[in-house]
């Protein structure tokens, strides 16, 4: 069974079509991601996956039902949704920040349990925030702070995750962090983790399935070996490449073809022939 498919799928701001007649199937249990060029609709499709954004037609599906059919409190329960650069409150504690998470399981007949501190703990933990749960989200560095976020999304204890860049404006070391500890999620808690990433070589080292946009469109979809090629690079980015596989994972490795220094290579070779 899949978590999420959308049929004929159809969103836009005033008369602004971004994505237009759109079919697509995020495998339940599977990391999947969106690629695509700056302006393709990938957020969009996000956003509207997380019924943030209503459709102008067609529809999305959520585990076989219709997301529009699904109280408001109950999707809470199905999924969890991290915005792009999100901001806390000044001084929201850690803790504070990742107990939120359990608000949806809340009720006037179900107050705060054992239960919903043993889940915040584990989030806690899950993410390798326990001897920070007393600071301040605000003096968090970047990956911490990315990775509180998260806790909170944990906490709210849903099979489907969500995450619009959860990596941007991160060093590389802090988005290999965040993008192990989503796979680790994955592979442990077997969650559906659905993200939008712009690095084309993380998104296929993380990814069982890859989702490529092009024009509001899907150009191509399936497992990263079978999505990514200079072809689709070269159609979808506007970029020549040369696409090897990663020594390390195995997985398609995309190396552009750009300019500067591998012109002066070129030219040092001809020069060299040349003598």
């Amino acid at each position: 069974m899949n978590s999420i498919e959308t049929q004929a799928l159809s969103i836009g701001y005033g008369e602004s079509l971004i994505i237009d007649d759109l079919n697509v199937t995020i495998p339940k249990g599977q990391i999947s991601v969106f690629i695509g060029g700056n302006g393709c609709g990938k957020s969009t499709l996000l956003r509207s996956v997380a019924r943030l954004l209503k459709p102008t037609s067609g529809t999305v599906i959520i585990e076989g039902k219709q997301i529009t059919s699904i109280q408001t409190k109950e999707l809470a329960k199905k999924m969890a949704v991290l915005p792009q650069s999100p901001i806390a409150p000044e001084g929201l504690t850690v803790y504070q920040l990742v107990k939120q998470g359990r608000y949806p399981h809340q009720s006037i007949f179900k107050q705060w349990s054992a239960d919903d501190e043993n889940k915040v703990n584990h989030a806690l933990e899950a993410t390798r925030l326990t001897e920070y749960k007393d600071k301040a989200v605000d003096q968090l560095s970047g990956g911490q702070r990315q990775r509180a976020w998260i806790a909170m999304t944990l906490a709210q204890d849903t099979d489907i995750i969500l995450l619009d860049e959860p990596t941007t404006y991160l060093d590389m070391t802090h988005q290999i962090e965040i993008l192990d500890l989503l796979f680790e999620l994955n592979e442990k808690e077997n969650r559906t983790i659905v993200m939008v990433l712009h690095d084309l070589n993380l998104a296929c080292r993380y990814a069982h399935h890859i989702i490529s946009i092009k024009n509001g469109k899907v150009f191509a979809e399936g497992k990263p070996e079978d999505v990514i090629n200079a072809e689709m690079v070269r159609a979808v980015f506007n970029m020549e490449c040369q696409v090897a596989t990663d020594p390390l994972f195995g997985t398609p490795m995309c190396i552009p073809n750009g300019k500067g220094r591998c012109i002066l290579k070129q030219n040092k070779y001809n020069n060299a022939v040349n003598a």
